[in-house]
């Protein structure tokens, strides 16, 4: 784990959150090397290094990416982080999401946790929004 995974919160202490357009709540924790995501009566979990990698690639795009979210069998549009979660060239050559079937939505779950955790800028409109790391 980094310093900046650190500051999730375990099971007990779930991070609150809201997708970009606010239209729904959830809860992401730590779970030792993985994300998990609850959304009402679902889990998605994803490989807790997803956040340090995703912060990466943003800071080295250096500008607004779209979010591009898709469930798993959709196709992600190319250049969303949708598309780069499930990527063979992102650092885990492929998938983020753990569990098969609950493995997209990459790109409407963590950009909010970024930007909580202070990584990122997040458009909050409602469709189409975009993220960009914070300028260090």
């Amino acid at each position: 784990m980094s310093e900046i995974t650190d500051r999730i919160g375990g099971a007990t202490d779930p991070t609150a959150l809201t997708t970009a357009p606010g239209t729904s709540a959830y809860t992401m924790h730590r779970d030792g090397e993985e994300l998990v995501c609850v959304v009402g009566s679902t889990t998605l979990r994803y490989r807790l290094s997803a956040v340090d990698d995703l912060h990466a690639w943003l800071v080295k795009r250096g500008d607004w990416v779209p979010l591009g979210g898709a469930d798993e069998n959709k196709p992600a549009a190319e250049g969303t982080v949708e598309a780069w979660g499930r990527s063979e060239s992102n650092p885990v050559g492929g998938w983020y999401g753990l569990r098969k079937g609950y493995r997209g939505r990459f790109g409407v779950y963590l950009p909010p946790l970024l930007e909580q955790l202070g990584l990122v800028e997040l458009e909050h409109g409602a469709r189409n929004n975009r993220v960009r790391a914070v300028a260090s």
